[in-house]
Formats: C-alpha cells, structure tokens, sequence
C-alpha cells in the first residue's frame, strides 16, 4: 500500500474528480449529493446513513456551529498558491481530510468499503476501515493507494480482537482508533422505523458478538472498556493507537497520559447519545487538553471546505467525514467518494485563497470574526 504523494509546496490542487454519468448538474456540492442520494437510495438505505440517535437534535447542532462562526478574511496577502499539505502519524498527506469509520457500508453500495477504499486513493485520502466493515480487510487493502487506518470496538472475546488487531496491522492498517463513546448502541429510532437491515448475504467478519448471537444490529454487548485497556491495545502491536469519542479537556489530558497518539473530537455523529454539543464546540477545549502533545482531529457537521477552515482554526490538525462520502458511495460508487473529497478539498483551497491564508499553519484563531466566547475553554 503506497502513501498519495503531497503536492509540491505552492501547487493548485487537481480539478474536481470524476462525476458519475447523468449527474454532472446535480454533484456540484456536498448538499447536492445528499439530496441525490435521498432521491436515489431505498427509503432505509438513506434513513440509515441520515438518522440519529433520539429526537437527532445533536445531528443539527453539528451543522448550526459551524455556521454561526464567521471568517475574518486578510486583503493584499499573496494566497494564490495554497500549500494544504498535513502530517499525520509521519504520513504526508496531501490535504487535511480524512474517511471516517462507517458501518454496513454495502447497504449503500454493492461493493462497499472496497469501493469506498478506490475513492479515497484517488483523492488522496486516509480511510479508516471500521470493525463493523462489510468487506475482508485484504480486499480493502488489495485496493487501498493511500492510508488505512482501523477502527476498533473491543469485544467480548479478547482473544478474538487480539487477532483483529493483529490482523488490522498485517493489512497494512497505519493506525488503530479506538472507539470510546460507545459501550451501548443508542436509541436510534429512525434506523429501527426505517425496516434497517442488511443486504442478503452481507458479511461482518470481525463482528465476533453479532456473528456468535451476543448482540443484534439494535443492542450492543456492554463491554467494559476503561483507560488501562489503552495500555493493553498499544501492547499487541505497533501500530499508534488513537482515540475517537473525546469531547473534555480532561479526558484529552487522560488520552495524552495513557500513552494514546493522537484523538479524534467526535460525538459519533449525534448516532448514540442526544444532546451532545456540536465538536466543533467541544474542539477547543480538547485542544486546551492535549496541549499540543497529541493531533487533534474533529469529525460532525462538516459539509463545506469553509468548515474545514475553521475546524483548523480552531486547532483541529485535520478532519473527518463520515455521511457525506456514504453520499457519494451511494450515488457514484468510487467516482462519487473521490468527487466528495475533491469537492471539499477545492472548497477549502478557495476560502483560504479568500482569507489570504496561504498555507493550514497560517489558520488561526484570527481567521475567525469574534468566534463565540463559549468555544474557547
């Protein structure tokens, strides 16, 4: 598995990737997308990706915060070449955008993470793989031409996600994040109205609680996982272990002294506890937390290259998308995964053009116009 190579420094980024055929008016934002897919996908399929956990009140949130913050662009600075390169875990990346870990990805596409793994080497960017994964993961990374990185949820069977782990690693997985905010499913009432289910013959090889009868696709096995589980995770194998499901600085300052390498600031996408606040609220005071000791990134609501902005801005070293390229999975198979990517990547070129910021060290907290005094711990 080879690494997408960064641009030169000063280099425009690529043309928009490829638009599947019949949509080339219908794709030009992440929105578009969106709504092509609730067009397009079965009634469950799209519920699935859209829906949340209760009354989904943190689902829009996410969205709301990041648009009540505003940009406060500089004039008369030489932006017209932007530099987005980042570098994660020692991998340079072209631009500070990530996949996500999505579950089922087959119930939106036949071929699922494989052509989810297609989509993001052609736009250069990091796919984490999740546990819940429809596909091998020596399929995946048959495919895979930038980053893997793999999601874990811990099991019953210690034994069994020892194996994964090592299994993850032997794929050629970068990193391993663990998930932290999710002992237990929440109350996701739309996915249970909508009829979810998985299509007939889907596979989920490293659900070892599903698969032997100790959960279904509506509870989950409550498995206690504490902070010395961390220690154990970073013990089978030497891989960085992140941690994705931070909303304190307290917790950030628990991440840093377990050892982990880096956390992710994310409320699982307002799927498992309602009334959470957005990440993007919740960014700075993790930020605060880690200190500059550990990356940061951010995941929820990110819709708009705009949003990336200030997620960086705001401290995050890079971010995550989850819904929106399960969009493009859904519309567009690879195509539409790379042309998620690539559209948001084109967007932040253009709102940090406009903000005469050259390059994502130049975004700061003086790219913001009077961000709101409770974002900041």
């Amino acid at each position: 598995m080879s690494v997408a190579d960064g641009s030169p420094s000063g280099s425009r980024t690529p043309p928009v990737g490829p638009t599947p055929p019949g949509h080339a008016d219908k794709m030009l934002s992440l929105p578009d997308i969106e709504e092509l897919a609730r067009q397009t996908l079965s009634p469950m399929a799209y519920d699935y990706v859209a829906s949340g956990a209760a009354d989904e009140l943190t689902i829009g949130w996410n969205r709301q915060a990041f648009d009540r913050i505003k940009l406060r662009p500089t004039v008369l600075q030489d932006a017209s070449q932007v530099d987005m390169r980042v570098t994660l875990l020692g991998d340079e990346l072209p631009h500070p955008i990530l996949l996500a870990p999505t579950a089922y990805q087959s119930v939106v596409h036949p071929e699922g993470e494989v052509a989810t793994a297609r989509g993001a080497g052609a736009a250069g960017a990091p796919f984490v793989v999740s546990t819940a994964t429809t596909a091998p993961l020596e399929e995946i990374a048959r495919v895979a031409t930038a980053p893997l990185w793999f999601q874990l949820y811990v099991q019953s069977d210690r034994e069994f996600t020892t194996r994964l782990v090592r299994a993850a690693e032997e794929a050629g997985c970068r990193a391993l994040c663990l998930t932290v905010d999710n002992p237990v499913l929440g109350a996701r009432n739309r996915q249970a109205r909508s009829g979810f289910r998985l299509p007939a013959g889907a596979l989920t090889p490293y659900l070892d609680d599903l698969n032997n009868g100790r959960r279904d696709l509506f509870t989950a096995e409550r498995v206690a996982v504490t902070w010395k589980d961390v220690e154990w995770l970073r013990s089978l194998s030497s891989m960085p272990v992140l941690l994705k499901g931070i909303l304190t600085g307290s917790d950030a300052r628990l991440a840093v002294e377990s050892g982990a390498a880096g956390v992710i600031v994310s409320n699982h996408g307002g799927r498992n506890l309602d009334t959470l606040p957005a990440t993007i609220e919740a960014l700075p005071e993790v930020v605060a937390g880690v200190a500059g000791r550990l990356p940061v990134l951010v995941d929820g609501g990110i819709r708009r290259g705009t949003d990336v902005l200030k997620s960086i801005a705001l401290g995050a070293d890079a971010v995550l998308i989850g819904r929106p390229y399960l969009y493009g999975l859904g519309t567009g198979g690879a195509g539409g995964v790379q042309r998620v990517v690539d559209i948001l990547r084109r967007e932040l070129e253009l709102a940090m053009t406009l903000c005469g910021r050259a390059s994502l060290a130049a975004l700061d907290h003086g790219t913001l116009w009077n961000p709101p005094a409770d974002y900041f711990a």
